[in-house]
């Protein structure tokens, strides 16, 4: 018995087989195959085909030496983290086979999972970013991920600089020269690009190789680049592919896609990831084991839904742009500007289902149509089954300040449109007599 306490060597109990299928006769599954196994051993939880909901606040160590394994991978003393269940503001299984199936989707090495969406682009700026470094950020952003920057990160001695989505490389090197004299000044560096492509809610689209090609030039990949794929991921962009080096989710939208819970994510390589998870262990906001085991349960039928959502809204925008009250669409099947076709067209796998429609008018207008709609829901998230429509300048932009507002096209006649999985046709008879009351 004290052999076996003192050993070293214990081997650790998993949760799951290594190395894990992931092809079949020299055929590499698809994530949608994936999605229906991948991280998990009916076999250890007594042969029940779905992973059970673990609700518990700590796990039981097989002995000592693994416990003492577990903290110094936990506390950085070893490299490669715990190998171990240890406490779940740390890990739990349930968000572990989460994280392995959603780093699929993205072709990442390793990924996180938080509470929500702003959790992990939160804690992802302050993994990185220090008193005196600054942040170099496209626009527009969400308004909570710019309002953390402005409003929050300022006050710690983290600058900001951002420049317009669609900006030409020089455009960008421009700004990265800009951000290195700033951080200069201040005795700090350039602590991270972040990235919202399309963007929230105009959907103007960032040219990621573009941001790359300037970062690699300048700053020889010191600092990482982030981007927030909530509105094209994970099916139709993949920004890691396109030289990016961490991709955030909101997965409350199209991974969760039934508007009932609340999530986020970020993915990587595993040195992008251990500083996030690192503070992560610290600070919390790890999703809860509940959580985790609906969004696995999303990811079964995340490809079904973002298709058939696709493929509704590529009706409906059709039948938009021909409307005498409609004064313009950002949906990014309709692209006219030959700069944002171009990095569509190289960058994107397909137009998504949430866009913008610019009506006739301004905020009476909008509010008028908002009011008459009787299938979709006036409300503020996107990527449901269900299709919603809100105002952002009223709504989800209404703290930022008017001017900024203007200068990224987020104006009163703006109404965001989230397409769901109901009929098309029956969407199409919603917006028509909904826009005959405007």
């Amino acid at each position: 018995m004290a052999d076996a306490i003192d050993s070293t060597d214990t081997p650790t109990p998993r949760r799951k087989p290594k190395p894990e299928k992931t092809s079949i006769g020299g055929r590499e599954l698809k994530p949608s195959t994936l999605m229906m196994g991948h991280g998990f051993d009916p076999a250890l939880s007594e042969g029940s085909l779905k992973a059970p909901i673990f609700l518990t606040s700590t796990f039981a160590f097989e002995n000592a030496a693994a416990g003492k394994r577990h903290f110094e991978g936990i506390t950085g003393k070893r490299e490669g983290g715990a190998e171990g269940l240890v406490y779940s503001r740390f890990n739990g299984p349930n968000q572990e086979i989460l994280e392995d199936r959603l780093a699929i989707w993205d072709g990442a090495e390793d990924a996180l999972t938080f509470s929500s969406g702003m959790t992990a682009i939160c804690i992802l700026m302050m993994a990185y970013a220090s008193a005196g470094d600054v942040i170099v950020h496209s626009g527009p952003l969400y308004a909570a991920s710019e309002g953390f920057v402005s409003k929050v990160l300022s006050k710690f001695g983290v600058g900001y600089i951002d420049f317009p989505a669609g900006a030409s490389r020089e455009e960008i090197d421009a700004v990265l020269e800009r951000a290195r004299a700033k951080a200069d000044e201040g005795g700090g560096k350039v602590a991270m690009i972040y990235l919202e492509s399309p963007a929230n809610p105009t959907n103007a689209l960032v040219d990621i190789e573009a941001v790359c090609a300037a970062r690699d030039a300048q700053l020889k990949k010191s600092c990482p680049i982030a981007i927030d794929n909530t509105f094209l991921g994970p099916l139709w962009q993949r920004p890691l592919d396109r030289g990016a080096d961490i991709v955030a989710y909101s997965l409350t939208k199209y991974v969760g896609g039934h508007s009932d819970l609340v999530a986020g994510s970020i993915a990587g390589a595993k040195h992008w990831m251990d500083p996030v998870r690192a503070l992560r262990n610290t600070m919390g906001g790890i999703v809860d084991p509940n959580t985790a085991w609906m969004l696995l349960r999303s990811l079964e039928t995340v490809e079904l839904r973002m298709e058939r959502a696709g493929q509704n809204a590529a009706k409906v925008c059709e039948f938009l742009r021909g409307h005498p009250k409609v004064q313009g669409l950002g949906y990014l099947g309709f692209l006219e500007d030959a700069r944002q076709k171009d990095i569509y067209d190289r960058h994107c796998r397909g137009a998504g289902s949430t866009f913008s429609v610019f009506l006739k008018g301004g905020e009476a207008e909008c509010f008028r149509f908002l009011d008459s709609l009787q299938i979709a829901k006036l409300a503020v998230s996107l990527g449901g089954t269900e299709t919603l429509a809100s105002h952002p300048a009223s709504m989800t932009h209404l703290s930022v300040p008017s001017e900024r507002r203007a200068a990224l096209g987020i104006t009163d006649s703006l109404v965001r449109i989230s397409i769901g999985i109901e009929d098309a046709d029956d969407l199409i008879a919603d917006f028509e007599q909904a826009l005959e009351r405007v």
